[in-house]
């Protein structure tokens, strides 16, 4: 057993071997090995460690504190790209992933991403998106794209305040609350991306967002109210739950 393994088995690290194998390949030196081992072992998340997260055929780079793309956020990229969007919002982009991951499967298609956190506009900035827009939602927005968007992809924050604390250590300590964090029922952000999505989407657009099962019905509500129609969209495999918005040609 390596060094980096026993280290990180007893942080309490399940995939200790798969983990130590990463790590060992993106550390340039020993110094910064045992710098990357070390803050493993307090929580940080792996791919902040290494800096990059490998997710649904894209290699994304990371700054530390941006929100690490989730496995089952690849039912987004899926929903997107089968729309075949010309042009396409990462809204609430983090990293960028999600627009990166659309993108790899439409490479024509003309890609945004926004957040409020200049740190994830940084990150997405690393990572090759050319439109970048730094702002609250819409308001970072080019007025231009206004009844133009083909897909909306809306990861927004969409834990309950009350269910913050449970969050694992490496979410709850080392990602931004911003990220997480959607009010009393988690359904804050989704409600102001919703409720203005009719705005910016294209006729025939649609507006795609994740949520839990206990948010379907009021998600469904939120989006009626808005004037656009609702569905879930269930993956058992990668149990995700996104609800897809759709505006009337």
């Amino acid at each position: 057993m390596s060094d980096t393994v026993a280290r990180l088995r007893a942080a309490g690290c399940v995939f200790a071997e798969e983990e130590a194998a990463i790590i060992e390949s993106a550390a340039p030196d020993l110094r910064t090995l045992d710098e990357m081992i070390e803050r493993r072992a307090k929580g940080e998340p792996l791919e902040q460690v290494v800096g990059f997260a490998d997710f649904a055929g894209v290699r994304v780079r990371l700054r530390p504190g941006v929100f690490v793309p989730r496995v089952r956020s690849e039912l987004l990229v899926r929903l997107a790209a089968a729309h075949h969007p010309d042009l396409l919002v990462d809204l609430c982009c983090g990293s960028g992933a999600l627009g990166l991951a659309v993108r790899r499967l439409r490479p024509h298609v003309e890609l945004h991403a926004a957040d409020l956190d200049p740190t994830a506009t940084a990150c997405a900035r690393d990572n090759g998106i050319a439109h970048v827009h730094e702002g609250d939602l819409y308001d970072a927005l080019p007025h231009e794209l206004q009844g133009r968007v083909d897909v909306l992809l809306a990861n927004v924050p969409y834990v309950a305040t009350a269910h913050i604390p449970l969050l694992p250590v490496e979410a709850r300590d080392h990602e931004p609350a911003m990220a997480l964090d959607g009010g009393e029922d988690g359904l804050d952000i989704f409600r102001r991306v919703t409720g203005s999505a009719p705005k910016w989407l294209a006729p025939g657009g649609v507006l795609l967002t994740e949520i839990t099962e206990a948010q379907e019905q009021p998600a469904i509500e939120a989006v009626r109210r808005s004037g656009l129609d609702a569905e879930v969209i269930y993956d058992e495999d990668l149990e995700a739950r996104v609800i897809r918005a759709h505006k009337e040609e």
